[in-house]
Order: C-alpha cells, then structure tokens, then sequence
C-alpha cells in the first residue's frame, strides 16, 4: 500500500500515543520502585531500597550501572542520562512488540501481540502453563519474555532482555494500553509493510522536538541531536532511483545487459542505443559489497537485498554455464571461497542460503544512532525470513543468520578504572594499541564513517609494534592489526563475561567491541555507497577536526558524505546520494564541485526533485549518481 500522507498521520499518531504512555509508565517505575527521578535527577542510595524484591533490586543495581556508564564521559549529567534511560527503554518496548506484529502479518509468528491476551498463541501457553504463572497479566508477560527470548538468539540488539536498553517491561495497565494502539484497525494494515518500522523509527522524535534542537542551536550540540535532525525517511521511488543505477548498473555492465535486472529495475536508466561490453568473467556475488553510511532503518538495504537475490540467481546459472572458477574473486584476494557449485550440493540448497549469505556479505550499515542499529537489523532479518516463508522453507531448515554488518557509532568507553583493569592481563602491547584505539575513536558518536580511522590505524600499528620512525610494507601492517584484533576481541568478551566484571564493566565492553567493529567496516572496500546523509552545520564538537579532515568539503556535512563516499569505493563503484540540490549551484560548494564531483568522479545520472521529498524537511532535493574514476 502507499504510504501517502493520511497514512503516515495515522502511524505518526500510534507512535507518539504509544511513546507517551510507556515514558510515563517507565518514568514511574522508575520513580517508585528503583528510587531513580528523571524529574529532578535524584538517585536515592540503593540500600534504602527495602520495598522491592530480589530481582528488582538487581535491576536497580544495573540501572545505576547504566547510567553511570552514560554519564562517565561527563558529556550528560543525572537527568539527561536517566532521560536517555526512560527514552531507550520505551524505544525498545514499542520496537520488540511491533516486530512482533510484522512477523505475525508476515505468517512468521503464531499470533502472540495481535488481539492482545486472546492471541492465539498465548491462548495456547496459558492452558499448558494453567495458574501456575499467577494471574492473566503475569502469564502474558512471562510468554511475551519466552518468546523474546527464542528471538535473541538471532536479534540480541534487540530482544536480549538483559542489554542495557531493555531491562524494563511495562506493566499490565500499561501494555494493554500499548497492545490496544498496535491492533487499531486504522493501522492494521500497516503492519504487512516493510516500510512500516522505518517510519517508526522516524515519528519516535516528534516535529516539535526537532523544531525545539534548531531553535536552540543552529548546529547540532551532540551525537542524538545530529541523528534527531537528520531523519528523514527516503521515500521508496527514490531509493530504487539510486540502487538500480548504482548495484543495478554495475551488474548491467558486468553482464552486457544480459540480466533481468534491466526489466526489474523500473528506475535504471539505458540509453536506447547502449550496449556495454560484457565482462568474460563475472564478480562472484559474495564479493560485492554496499554500505550505506547512515543507514537509519536500512531503506536502501531492503530494496538492495531484492536486487542481489537476483544477481546470486544470475550468477549460479554462469557458473553452472561456464564452470567452476569463472565467478571473479579478485577484489577480495585473501579470501577462502570455493565456488558456488562446488559450496552447494544443489541449486534448491543454494536458493535456500540466498538471504544469510545477503546479509552476511552484501550489505552493510552504520548509525549514529543505536536505536536505528536495533531497526536496521530488524528490517534485514524480517526480510531474510520473509524470503523463506514465501519460499516454504520451514524454520527449522533456515540457516543461521550471523551478525551480519550493521554497526551503531556508539562512544568509545572513557571510563579510566575499567581501562585499566581491562588492560592488567594484556600484553604491554596490546594494552599500548587498546589505549590508542579509544582515543583514535574519540568523535565517533558525531562523526561515525566520517572518521577516517583507515588511515591513521597504519601509523598507529607501526608506534606500537615497530616504535615511531620505522616503516612497515602494508601486509605486515594488515597482519599485526587482525591478529592483535583477534587477541583485542578476546579479551574483552572475556572480560564481558567474568563473574567478577559489573554490569557496567560489560557496557565498557561492549561499547568497545562496537569501536573495533567500525574499524572494520572502515578498512572494508565497497563497490556501492548510497545514502541519504545528514545535511547542514557540522556538529560544533567535530566541526574543526571536519573541517581538517575536509577541506574540500567542509562547508556542508552533506558534501562531506559525498567525499567520504568516494573515498571507501573502489575504483569505478558508485555513490547514490539523495541530498540538498544547492549543492549544485550554491559558491560556497565550487571547490567540492569541482575538485570532488568532477574531480574524483563521473556524474551519471541526476534527478532534480524539488520540495516535498523528505517528509517535513524544508528542503529542494536532488537524487543523483557519481561513478569514482580509475
């Protein structure tokens, strides 16, 4: 269904009714049980907690925790973190019980949030658990947490019910209110649409809050106002503009046109008269790779997942066709890959692995914004198990889908206690290369793949294991920073996990494995960036080490985007950005025009859109493609 404006009002208002009722609720429990007052910012000492039971009291204890880890930067103070606190936790709630929904809608769940405590899937848990579980209301939340539970294995970001982000459930007067706003029969059919978790995400921060950031300040102050101002949902015709004249294009010259990309790409553009030049040898598609920069809810993921299900199919048929070793895996010359026909006994066990293998190598994204890592996630893995229903594939044959590549810019962690006590039982290089990650990963929250961390790592490795003035051949340097990773990586899951480590010692932890995972994504090569990028003032913490970073396009982060874009591609890959089109005629933009967009790259396509693109963003839009030269 489209989603036109009468529509998005309708979602717009469920989101925020439900957004209101579970602050309130979570303020409150906050407030009378864990003797924590996002008002006024008090946090009562936790041994004067005598009123609540056991497992509150340890929640209690990880509440603290927690905000002694969001305030430890001295970036927030009390009340801002327990404001974070009380948004993320609501954040959750309504995202884990709208997935449920959609994979209702989708035949992927037994009904369990749709007609509320007569879902027919708890129905059944209630007659097998009897009275056993207390009355209605608990029994419904210990099956919500079953069935959390069983979706962690896959989603942790999301469903682990002991991450930071989701320790509090609302109670029964509360979540009977959220569960009657998601089975409104105004929005039911919503639910069907993958569209629709995107513009939930989008309506969590209402008009009147980014109104609110822009007449405080003229440039983002922090990290959260940066992502506020910035969400604007792509709408679907403009991101398959971009992704069929960007992944699209580039199968449609590998192939010579040969493809059904050409019919199933309405967008992608062929003059009557081209005729490309087929390639003797086609990429094997584990080899491409598509990263969008500020991916939010994975928009352009989504569509990019359909188009490279198409291109596997295409390519197996090649490889069946010309045999095996005629897919190309040059582009990634260390890696391991056998052929496709000679990985899968058969083309059904192929077809069957088509998703994890989309999202395990195809596609990846990065978020200011923890929340849109938790959507983004979502989206993909909704999608994967969408194919395999329609597919019939039952959920017991799906494979395993791994972590796959989407990475939330979250702070490095600053706190020197847990530093140091991490660092005890590393080597003296390794804590040495620890203590220079973290700092060379400082702006991250603002910046994310702005940060140019490729190509400072090298200097680093070369400080730490060579000492200042020596050089190393760059396959030295590769190897001693994947192995220290390696040694890095399991240092901190095994810090995480020891029985000695506090809760906030597994958030130092964890926040760090996330620094590491950028890192990664940095040094990655791509063949596809699109985006629809922040635009605007630089945020004033980052805005001077931009601007050197920059030069050439340091007036505008949305330019900025655009170089950085052309910057993680390989030669002749593709940047699709939908952004301002002053860009394109504004003076201040002349040297990025003319040194980057004509400098570095072929302009190819351009679709001038005007107003009314981006939702409510007071903005002319252009949507445009821009090939990186040799």
């Amino acid at each position: 269904m489209a989603f036109d404006q009468p529509t998005r009002n309708r979602l717009q208002r469920f989101v925020n009714d439900a957004r209101q009722v579970l602050e309130e609720e979570f303020t409150r429990q906050l407030q009378n049980d864990y003797g924590l007052d996002p008002n006024s910012g008090d946090v009562t000492d936790l041994t004067s907690l005598r009123h609540i039971n056991d497992a509150q009291r340890e929640s209690a204890r990880i509440l603290r925790d927690t905000l002694a880890h969001y305030c430890a930067g001295g970036d927030m103070d009390v009340k801002q973190g327990l404001d974070r606190i009380v948004r993320e936790q609501a954040f959750t709630v309504l995202n884990r019980l709208a997935a449920l929904r959609m994979a209702e809608a989708r035949g992927l769940l037994v009904e369990s949030v749709g007609s509320g405590f007569q879902a027919k899937g708890f129905q059944l848990y209630a007659r097998l658990a009897g009275t056993g579980l207390g009355e209605t209301g608990h029994t419904y939340r210990a099956y919500l947490f079953s069935v959390f539970d069983e979706l962690s294995q896959d989603l942790p970001g999301l469903f682990d019910r002991f991450s930071p982000q989701g320790r509090l459930f609302p109670r029964e007067a509360a979540l009977l209110q959220v569960l009657n706003l998601i089975n409104e029969a105004v929005i039911a059919p919503l639910w069907s649409e993958d569209e629709t978790i995107g513009w939930i995400y989008q309506y969590f921060n209402s008009k009147e809050e980014r109104k609110a950031m822009r007449d405080a300040s003229q440039a983002p102050r922090n990290s959260r106002e940066l992502a506020v101002r910035n969400q604007f949902f792509t709408p679907r015709y403009v991101v398959e503009f971009l992704v069929d004249n960007t992944l699209g294009r580039l199968w449609f010259n590998a192939t010579g046109g040969a493809t059904g990309l050409r019919e199933r790409c309405q967008y992608l553009l062929v003059k009557p008269d081209e005729a490309p030049q087929a390639a003797t040898k086609l990429r094997d598609p584990r080899t491409l790779k598509l990263l969008d920069p500020a991916c939010g809810s994975m928009h352009f993921g989504l569509y990019a997942f359909d188009l490279f299900a198409e291109i596997y199919r295409e390519a197996w048929a090649w490889e069946q066709k010309h045999g095996p070793g005629s897919l190309d895996v040059s582009t990634q010359p260390q890696t391991s890959l056998r052929p496709l026909n000679q990985t899968y006994a058969d083309e059904s066990t192929f077809l069957r692995d088509l998703p994890r293998l989309i999202i395990e190598h195809n596609i990846y994204g990065v978020d200011i914004d923890p929340r849109a890592a938790q959507i983004a996630s979502l989206a993909l893995w909704l999608r994967a198990q969408r194919t395999w229903h329609n597919e019939g594939v039952r959920a017991k044959e799906r494979p395993l889908i791994g972590r796959g590549h989407v990475v939330a810019a979250t702070a490095p962690p600053v706190e020197r206690e847990l530093r140091q006590q991490f660092a005890v039982n590393l080597d003296q290089r390794d804590a040495d290369l620890f203590e220079k990650t973290l700092h060379l990963l400082r702006g991250l929250p603002e910046m994310g793949v702005l940060l140019q961390v490729e190509r400072e790592l090298p200097e680093l490795i070369r400080q730490v294991f060579v000492g200042k003035g020596t050089g190393l051949f760059a396959i030295q340097e590769t190897e001693s920073w994947q192995q220290a990773e390696q040694r890095l990586r399991a240092a901190l899951t095994d810090f995480a996990r020891a029985a000695k480590s506090t809760y906030q010692g597994r958030l130092f932890a964890q926040d760090a494995l996330q620094g590491l995972r950028l890192i990664d994504l940095c040094r990655e090569v791509f063949d596809v960036v699109v985006m629809n990028p922040p635009f605007g003032a630089l945020a004033s913490g980052t805005k001077e080490q931009l601007a050197k970073a920059y030069p050439r396009s340091k007036n505008d982060l949305l330019s900025i985007f655009v170089e950085r874009g052309l910057e993680l591609l390989r030669s002749g890959g593709r940047v699709g950005a939908i952004t301002s089109r002053t860009c394109f005629f504004l003076s201040s933009f002349q040297k990025w025009r003319e040194q980057i967009v004509l400098g570095l790259a072929n302009p190819e396509v351009m679709a001038d859109l005007g107003h009314g693109v981006m939702d409510d963003a007071m903005v002319e839009a252009a949507a445009y493609v821009l090939e990186k030269k040799a």
